[in-house]
């Protein structure tokens, strides 16, 4: 089981990105989904949550601006970020908690980050 996050890049201020998270292997149960970035310097950060069922949290620096989303059918999270500052510069991390297939156990897998630049 492996989860892999792409869509990073350099964007304006103001601009948008849409960030995947796709959960890939023997997976018997997905749960929920997040993303978490953390800028130089700083402490990782929670930017937003969605269970399984949909519901959500966000980081209060984000709110209103990201939206995170998923499709179970692709074993796949979203984050959609609007309105992007400078501040939002960071890596960004997606976790996923997952039950692998003949694992009765759950557990929290990362993927890889993808860096967010946010310049002009």
């Amino acid at each position: 089981v492996q989860l892999q996050a792409f869509g990073g890049g350099l964007v304006q201020p103001g601009g948008s990105l849409r960030l995947s998270c796709a959960a890939s292997g023997s997976i018997a149960t997905l749960g929920a989904m997040g993303w978490y970035r953390q800028a130089p310097g700083k402490l990782r950060e929670l930017v937003a949550q969605i269970t399984s069922g949909g519901n959500t949290n966000y980081g209060d620096s984000v709110k209103g601006r990201f939206t995170i989303s998923r499709d179970n059918a692709k074993n796949t999270g979203y984050l959609q970020m609007n309105s992007l500052k400078p501040e939002d510069t960071a890596v960004y991390y997606c976790n996923a908690d997952l039950r692998a297939v003949g694992v009765p156990i759950w557990r929290t897998y990362w993927g890889q980050g993808t860096l967010v630049t946010v310049s002009s």
